[in-house]
């Protein structure tokens, strides 16, 4: 009797086989359908056990194909690009390749496209992300390239997709695909989006990021999800020769005026106290959450709430780091200048203080474009935008980046220099980091520059 393979709803059924018979990859024997049954992401390692076992397939869970042709347009790669898909294949084509911002990250997936020749489906975590992927595959391999996100839903050989829209879809289009491309892959890892990888056949998988490490620790499920680390250059290896501009960081203390310093200890007074008085240690794992939910129970946790927000946005726009930041758009007027901030009330203030156009989540898709086009062609000299360029956005003009508050993820400050790293002719790139002095800042900052980058 021949052993039969379906896809359905995100796992692999196997059936053909006696509840009784030999454990295979991944499978649980499911009594409702009499079969046994698999996360679809097992599909490749069913198959090989299958084979050494000598058992007749009919493998009804395949339901993706070979693309007609190849790459239309081939740019000679750069050595390590060319050593990264060689690392890629030597393990069997499953496998996570870390690379700085700017360094082709997007041209080794065309190459890996190009080698593997199936049905693709690239996920980005946003939709810049998804346009942009979109483009390039579209002029890398001249075929419809189909879209699913933000309002559309289309599914061609290559495909684009976010996070979010491969999780609600893939337990439907998890067959369709032979190659999965996890674009900033750091984010695979996260509950929903580990869901959407399992249930998806794809026997070949390729994440890219610049950043793989995560605060939680489940960076190691990337051996599971799209495979372990193949290869790995970071910015330090790379910068200042012929792939990424040569760098400069420069850490700048701030003080706050006496006033500022009373309102700013008052606050965190009043907030240290509460976390005294309730046992609550924000270096625990739970810290954090003990605190919001504390918080919410009295007036005293209400106001230690509204003073740790006072002390923060008193060290995230502190005045003297504003008017830092005047001094630093006149000296950089000739340059293209990126100002980040932690959050969108800092960046407004910023915006309406210099007369700078701001980018922030709430900012439609096509202004988007428009303030970037215009920091590329020179119309605008500087723009200052909250989190949403700290990943994946493409801004070769840009050489100036000045942090003027932001977390302590060691992931969001190296995504930030990434932003002004891409290669131009004489091109020198210079981040700055404001820090306000004696407060929170001070360790943030410590905590987010342990990166090879900034030593």
């Amino acid at each position: 009797m021949d052993v039969t393979l379906t896809f359905r709803g995100g796992t692999v059924e196997v059936t053909g086989l006696p509840a009784s018979g030999a454990a295979l990859p991944g499978c649980l024997w499911d009594a409702r359908t009499a079969c046994w049954r698999a996360p679809a992401s097992a599909y490749a390692d069913l198959r090989r056990a299958l084979a050494r076992q000598a058992q007749t397939v009919d493998d009804r869970a395949r339901g993706y194909a070979e693309l007609p042709g190849g790459a239309l347009v081939r740019r000679t790669p750069r050595p390590y690009q060319e050593e990264a898909l060689c690392a890629w294949q030597a393990a069997k084509g499953r496998g996570v390749v870390v690379l700085p911002t700017g360094a082709g990250k997007t041209q080794v997936a065309c190459m890996a496209i190009d080698d593997r020749r199936r049905s693709t489906l690239v996920l980005a975590p946003t939709l810049d992300l998804v346009r942009q992927w979109y483009d390039v595959l579209r002029a890398t391999f001249g075929v419809p390239v189909g879209i699913i996100g933000g309002g559309d839903y289309g599914v061609e050989a290559l495909t684009v997709s976010t996070y979010d829209s491969a999780y609600l879809h893939m337990e439907h289009l998890g067959n369709r695909f032979g190659l999965l491309v996890f674009d900033e892959c750091h984010h695979l890892p996260g509950p929903a989006y580990a869901l959407a990888a399992r249930a998806a056949v794809a026997p070949f998988r390729l994440g890219l990021t610049a950043t793989p490490e995560r605060a939680d620790g489940r960076h190691a499920d990337f051996d599971e999800l799209c495979g372990p680390i193949v290869y790995r250059k970071d910015i330090v290896d790379l910068s200042g020769g012929d792939y990424l501009a040569p760098y400069e960081t420069v850490r700048l203390s701030v003080e706050l005026g006496e006033a500022d310093r009373l309102a700013h200890d008052e606050a965190r007074g009043v907030y240290r106290d509460f976390l005294a008085r309730n046992g609550i240690r924000m270096s625990s794992p739970s810290g954090w959450s003990d605190f919001i939910i504390r918080s919410a129970r009295s007036e005293d946790g209400r106001r230690a709430m509204a003073a740790y927000r006072r002390q923060r946005e008193i060290a995230f726009a502190a005045p003297a780091k504003l008017d830092y930041v005047g001094l630093l758009l006149d000296r950089h007027r000739d340059d293209r200048v990126l100002l980040f901030t932690q959050d969108n009330a800092t960046a407004t203030e910023l915006s309406r203080r210099f007369l700078i156009p701001i980018i922030t989540h709430e900012t439609r898709v096509r202004e988007r474009s428009e303030i970037l086009a215009g920091l590329a062609d020179g119309g605008y000299g500087a723009i200052v935008t909250s989190k949403v360029l700290n990943e994946g956005v493409d801004i070769p003009a840009a050489n100036v980046a000045v942090v003027v508050s932001g977390s302590a993820s060691v992931r969001e400050h190296v995504q930030r220099l990434g932003r002004i790293l891409r290669a131009q002719a004489g091109k020198h790139a210079l981040l700055y980091e404001l820090v306000t002095a004696k407060t929170t800042e001070t360790f943030t900052s410590a905590r987010r520059r342990d990166h090879s980058a900034y030593r």
